[in-house]
């Protein structure tokens, strides 16, 4: 009931906004900032605010000016704010920045208005034109249904040029006006309101112009017109771009104001019409004694400025002595078709081409003459200048700000100041006006006043609102005679805005129809980033002392002060409470100050009865006319709820134990079930129970069941003689649910007598059944360690189904019964699967033995009237109900084994487990199942496996017979429950499917992972049906692979060879070690799909089934069933993509250089690279260029050699990046691959077997290159190059070992040999340390392959005496 200050807005980045109209206020780069101090201690260093605390106390000043400064920059802007709050301007200079409301969430949840940057531009023109003014006024909607309602906003800026600029929100020049050469010093802004009284004149909208000397007022309708035909114009020229309409002319007046010195504000206060004494008055005065009077007063407008010589001047222009000027608009639209400008003598100015602007700058448009206007009178002081004027609302008041730091109020009408505040430099003014609410008066006792009904004129009451920024500080005044009314301590940066007026375009008749809500006044903090408004209470103008809501608003005050106070003695505490609140005479601050002690928590519960139990004690007692009645079922309802708080406390503390044995047959008994039934469940809830143990902290005070009686008044209350439960979070409805419950179901309590309890105070019946389920969902560990509890439940539930309106017995007996259907929801939506499952077990058992009861009642009514017909319904009701119950307990067994494994213990973690594996999963329940689609269950056991990163051959094991002689591990224990539990769901090919797509999920959200989409593959190899195995891997290349395939294929291609790690970064996402492994994966992925392609015909399409349980699951289509969906694959497409990834997989692997991958092929190959793999391509014919055979050749010769090098070299110097490169090879038999894509680039396979088995002997890996020798087809060839190396084994041996030996056989060998064996080059050789008997049987072999008709036949034979005589030295 007091002031208060209150947050409707914030700014979403005012800091970007800072920055963009002060650059030199943008943060620094950190790593700047740190410089030595010793070298430059100048003032205008940017950096020289943020040196460290440990330099001397001057920089430290220097920082709090610069935060100064950043917080201060508000103060020099030019700012506005539209009264409807949806638009703020801040201009500096030549820029400008619109600011646009929009609704979004905060960082508490709530939805909180913001403002962002709409648009940010400059606005000048001309050059050296600075802003000095700007206003934002929202236009009425002329629509029929929105009547009233502001339709835009138009943005009005004043330069120093002159020029007077309308803009959209957008930042679109509607059009421009010159009607002074003067700067503009003050735009301000009158729009239409209802006269609150017969006598007021009714005021004319306008918009005020002030230049130092001169005021130009414009017509507000005509303004409004030209505003609206322009922004049609707009919008119509950026449609079409031709189209031209020229709106009506504006109706302006200009005076020229005299005899004043400087003039800075003004204030344009609307016509008035003098009484008839003032009339006369002012005729005698200008006029003398014989001056003539007319009968009919004249109708003025008045105006008001503030500046110097005099301070106040008041100005009075007579209506009719001057005709309106009127002015011609010209449009500012600027399009590609034209760009016109329609311009008058009035000058309106538009956008043109250059060399038109430069026209119309030097040709300044006619200046019309303004209208003299001399100053009537004013308020001299000589010493003093004006700074601002502030009219107030009902335009009788004016409030004036000058240099001397004084607030001055003016009496418009009469011209005098009638109050003034000092104290207050740099002041910012404001107003705020309140209409009396009817419905909180209240009668004065033994007095009349028209204002002691509700029926009566509300009152208004005006507060001057100032904002000290040198203190910090905002006050609220009564205006001409009253005191502060309020103070806020606000910062020293903020700025106040006062619009003054509100929606442009209104009527008297549009006006009273439903208004936007609208700020009278706003405070904008730049500091907190956030804007306020202040809200002041109508009773603080009733400032008298025998107003009776200020002596309650002082009663509320000190009651609040005294709560707050801790008191030694209660009983005069409570006592002094009673006083206090008996005290109070308005009904509403009774209310608000029983609120407030209810709320309070140093209250105890004995005291909060006895004061509720008082005043209802005297509202009772009083006449039944004068009694506030809601206050009275206020007063009863919180009296309720105290007694029912009362009574179920000291249910909750009797010593109350039952001592009835609890055995496991009892248990049976309960449920319903047989011994292996139970021997199941048990066993069901035990697995649950270990794995889903979690680790969690206990506070001392964290007792169950006990609830502080001012939450307990929070949660409920009472409407109507019932008991309701507020809107509470879950976590509050569980406590709540806790204070009823808890202490029953653990036996500690009488269940009957709560159930009697709670029914006799209101609640419902449904309303206890689901506060009775959440506390037992949500204490599923406690409840797990008590079995009993189980037995406590039944009783409750029992008990509640037993209440009148529970249950209708009218019910027809062939639906289901919504009070078990609410039930069963609860057990559906929980996430608690163990607690879910009992209370479903329990639900259950009291179901049958209701329904059994009643068919009981119902059989014995049968043999006494004979009625076979109602024994009939009564068992398809059973029937019915079971059924349900039944597939619910089904459900939700499932849903605990799934549960159960997805939080098994995992073992203990491999080497390299990655963040991914290490997130939590989410909880299941029935609801998230059902509506998870087909694939729910197979998805979530594979988010498992992935985290558990199960191989691919487990999943297969487990699915097999149980091995008696090796019992299985607890989590492969699980698993086959799993399977068993849903067969259908997790058949193993499914399961694949889910593992191989949940991998390669993964892997793209990290592809340096390449281990993932190397399981993936697994996975995907491991799926049996062609039909599932070809769509997965469509859908996989599709979706994840084929950009980034595409991409390495492109970089290599451009480089020319294996690219470098930085360059795979960029290009493709990945270092170039995952690149070669991901090629690696997209070869074997291809390869699968034309392994699945061929496979596929054989194979029937699978059946998708799904477990009797789960028939109703709605959601997504599944990965199988989207994977049934795709086409078949293009056989000759994929060999050809497969071909492309296996030469760049075999350059990454072996880091090959000057390759060109797409060299390769030509232009048919090349274009049909890429695209859908179940489309028909043109791929290359048979027939092909020599010359892309010849490099063809060339570079599966490279790969061969590499490979061979690879696995054979000797070289111990290998960097760690060769290392990594080169253990890709083993994955592959790479001759082999090379004789295949041989067959396929149209190669000759031989020349790569030929070439192979040179390689391999030029390692000296001899044995393998007989082995290879057997597959090449042109021996005859092959000896020949076998022959060359031979030559260079025995050419090394003789003239590189330079032996006596050697040297004595060189001299016995025949010359052609002595000179074919120097012609050799020994350096070729990669392995010279070849023994000398495995070159004989080479030369033994050649011999073999020669023909005795070869010309180097007789050479073989040299050789093999030569190696013969090698072998005996």
């Amino acid at each position: 009931m007091a002031c208060s200050i209150v947050q409707f807005c914030s700014f979403q980045d005012l800091q970007s906004a800072r920055d963009f109209l002060f650059p030199q206020l943008r943060e620094e780069n950190p790593g700047a900032l740190k410089r030595d101090p010793s070298k430059s201690l100048n003032w205008e260093d940017d950096n020289w605010g943020a040196w460290d605390e440990t330099e001397s106390q001057e920089p430290e000043e220097e920082g709090n000016t610069s935060k100064t400064q950043k917080n201060s920059w508000l103060q020099e802007c030019v700012l506005s704010l539209s009264p409807t709050s949806d638009l703020m301007v801040i201009a500096r200079e030549q820029k400008a920045a619109f600011l646009v409301s929009k609704w979004k969430h905060s960082e508490k949840g709530k939805e909180e208005m913001q403002f962002a940057v709409g648009w940010s531009g400059s606005l000048s023109v001309e050059e050296g034109e600075y802003v000095t003014s700007a206003l934002c006024i929202p236009l009425a909607s002329q629509k029929r249904s929105s009547t009233g309602r502001p339709d835009w906003t138009c943005i009005v800026v004043g330069f120093t040029s002159g020029y007077v600029r309308f803009y959209t929100e957008s930042g679109v020049l509607l059009l421009a006006q010159l009607l002074n050469e003067d700067k503009v010093l003050q735009l301000k802004c009158r729009t239409y309101e209802i006269p609150r009284h017969p006598g007021v004149t009714e005021q004319n909208e306008e918009l005020s112009i002030l230049y130092p000397a001169a005021i130009v007022t414009i017509d507000g309708f005509s303004l409004f017109q030209s505003l609206r035909a322009c922004r049609n114009q707009v919008a119509k020229a950026a449609a079409s771009g031709n189209e031209n309409i020229q709106p009506p002319p504006l109706a302006y007046k200009k005076w020229g104001l005299q005899d004043i010195a400087t003039i800075i504000d003004h204030a344009s206060i609307g016509i008035m019409t003098l009484s008839p004494f003032d009339q006369m008055k002012t005729a005698s005065n200008i006029g003398g004694f014989n001056a003539a009077i007319k009968n009919s007063p004249p109708a003025m407008s008045q105006y008001i400025t503030v500046g110097s010589s005099p301070f106040t001047g008041f100005f009075y222009a007579l209506e009719g002595s001057t005709q309106p000027l009127l002015s011609h608009v010209a449009l500012a639209v600027a399009s590609k078709l034209t760009s016109a400008l329609f311009s008058a003598a009035s000058g309106w100015l538009g956008w043109k081409s250059k060399h038109e602007e430069e026209t119309v700058q030097k040709q300044k448009p006619k200046m019309e003459p303004a209208t003299p206007l001399a100053v009537r009178f004013g308020l001299p002081d000589s010493r003093r200048h004006g700074e601002s004027i502030c009219l107030s609302p009902c335009n009788t008041l004016a409030a004036v700000t000058d240099d001397f730091g004084r607030v001055i109020l003016l009496d418009v009408a009469r011209g005098i100041a009638v109050r003034m505040w000092k104290g207050y430099r740099d002041a910012q003014i404001g107003w705020i006006q309140i209409v009396e609410d009817l419905h909180e008066r209240v009668p004065e006792k033994g007095e009349f006043s028209p204002f002691g009904n509700t029926q009566g004129p509300s009152r208004v009451a005006q507060f001057l609102v100032i904002y000290a920024p040198r203190r910090g500080i905002l006050e609220v005044w009564n205006t001409q005679q009253g005191p502060r009314v309020g103070a806020f301590n606000v910062g020293k940066h903020c700025r106040l805005l006062y619009p003054g007026y509100k929606i442009m375009g209104l009527n008297n008749v549009t006006s009273q129809s439903w208004q936007p809500q609208t700020y009278q006044i706003c405070l904008v903090d730049p500091v907190s980033a956030s804007v306020k408004t202040v809200n002041v209470p109508f009773h603080l103008a009733l400032s008298d002392k025998k107003s009776e809501r200020a002596k309650d608003l002082h009663l509320v005050k000190k009651l609040a002060a005294l709560l707050k106070t801790k008191s030694h003695s209660l009983d005069s505490f409570e006592m002094e409470i009673k006083e206090l609140i008996l005290d109070i005479k308005y009904p509403a601050t009774k209310k608000q100050a029983l609120e407030s002690i209810l709320a309070s928590e140093r209250i105890s519960f004995s005291c909060l009865r006895n004061i509720t139990q008082t005043l209802m004690d005297s509202l009772k007692n009083q006449e039944l006319e004068s009694v506030d009645e809601g206050l009275l079922q206020f007063c009863a309802s919180k009296l309720k709820l105290l007694q029912l708080y009362e009574s179920v406390t000291q249910l909750n503390s009797l010593d109350f134990h039952s001592d009835t044995p609890f055995s496991d047959n009892d248990l049976a008994v309960l449920l319903r079930l047989d011994d292996k039934e139970l021997l199941k469940l048990r066993v069901l809830l035990e697995k649950y129970k270990q794995e889903n143990t979690k680790t969690t902290v206990w506070f001392s005070e964290d007792t169950d069941g006990v609830l502080p009686v001012q939450t307990f008044l929070e949660y409920l209350d009472y409407e109507k003689d019932m008991l309701s439960i507020k809107k509470i979070s879950e976590e509050e409805y569980v406590a709540l649910g806790s204070f009823f419950f808890w202490k029953c179901l653990h036996g500690e309590s009488s269940t009957e007598d709560m159930c009697q309890t709670l029914e006799s105070a209101g609640l419902s019946p449904q309303q206890l059944l689901s506060l009775l389920l959440s506390v037992w969902l949500s204490k599923e560990k406690d409840i797990l360690d008590k079995p009993q509890s189980v037995c406590c439940l039944h009783t409750m539930l029992s008990l509640l189904s037993k209440m009148k309106v529970a249950m209708e017995e009218t019910w027809d007996s062939q639906s289901v019964s919504p009070w078990w259907q609410q039930m069963r929801t609860a057990c559906i939506q929980s996430e608690n699967n163990g607690a879910a499952l009992l209370s479903a077990h329990v639900g259950h058992s009291v179901a049958a033995q209701m329904s059994n009861s009643a068919t009981d009642k119902k059989f014995s009514q049968t043999v006494l009237g004979a009625d076979a017909e109602a024994l009939t319904d009564s068992w398809e009701a059973l029937s019915l109900d079971t059924e349900y119950w039944k597939l619910l307990l089904r459900q939700l067994e499932d849903c605990l084994i799934l549960q159960t494994l997805l939080h098994s213990k995992a073992n203990p973690p491999a080497a390299k487990v990655s963040s991914p594996q290490t997130e939590p999963l989410p909880r299941l329940s029935v609801k998230k199942l059902l509506e998870g689609g087909k694939g729910g269950v197979a998805d979530s056991v594979a988010k498992w496996i992935f985290k558990q990163d199960l191989s691919p051959e487990l999943l297969k094991c487990v699915n097999k017979e149980r091995d008696v002689d090796n019992p299985d591990e607890p989590r492969e224990d699980l698993l086959r429950l799993a399977y068993e539990q849903f067969p259908c769901s997790l058949e193993l090919d499914v399961l694949h499917a889910h593992c191989c797509w949940e991998y390669v999920v993964q892997w793209n959200k990290d592809p340096e992972e390449a281990r993932f989409l190397v399981r993936s593959i697994e996975h995907l190899k491991h799926i049996l049906n062609a039909h599932v195995q070809n769509g997965i891997a469509l859908m996989m290349w599709n979706t994840f692979l084929v950009k980034r395939f595409s991409a390495a294929t492109y970089l290599m291609d451009k480089v020319g060879k294996s690219p470098k790690d930085r360059l795979c970064r960029r290009d493709v996402g990945m270092s170039d070690t995952a690149m070669t492994s991901f090629l690696g994966s997209c070869l074997d992925l291809l390869q699968t799909s034309l392994e699945a392609d061929i496979s596929r015909d054989e194979m029937q399409v699978p059946v998708l089934d799904t477990e009797d349980a789960w028939l109703s699951v709605e959601g997504p289509v599944s990965i199988v069933e989207l994977a049934l969906e795709q086409k078949p694959i293009h056989y000759p497409l994929v060999e050809h993509h497969s071909i492309l990834c296996s030469i760049l997989y075999a350059s990454m692997c072996f880091s090959l250089k000057s390759v060109k991958p797409l060299g390769l092929f030509d232009s048919k190959g090349k274009n049909a690279f890429f695209k859908d793999l179940t489309s028909i391509q043109l791929l290359p014919s048979e027939e092909m260029d020599p010359n892309f055979i010849s490099v063809r050749q060339q570079f599966l010769l490279k790969v061969v050699s590499a490979a061979v090098q690879a696995q054979h070299s000797v070289s111990k110097d290998k960097g760690p990046s060769e290392e990594a490169a080169s253990s890709h090879w083993k994955d592959l038999n790479w001759p082999d691959l090379a004789v295949d894509l041989a067959h396929h680039l149209q190669v000759s396979e031989d020349v790569i077997r030929r070439h192979y088995v040179g390689e391999l002997y030029n390692y000296g890996a001899d044995l393998l290159g007989e082995e290879a020798i057997l597959q090449v087809h042109d021996k005859e060839v092959l000896a020949s190059q076998l022959l060359v190396l031979t030559g260079q084994r025995l050419a090394h041996a003789l003239f590189h070992t330079h032996t006596k030996e050697g040297m004595e056989l060189l001299a016995r060998l025949p010359p052609t040999l002595c000179t074919w064996l120097k012609a050799m080059n020994p350096q070729d050789l990669q392995n010279t340390d070849v023994p000398i008997a495995a070159t004989a049987k080479l030369v033994h072999k050649v011999m073999e392959l020669l023909p005795e008709k070869h010309g180097q036949y007789s050479l073989a034979l040299h050789l093999i005496e030569a190696v013969e005589a090698m072998a005996t030295l």
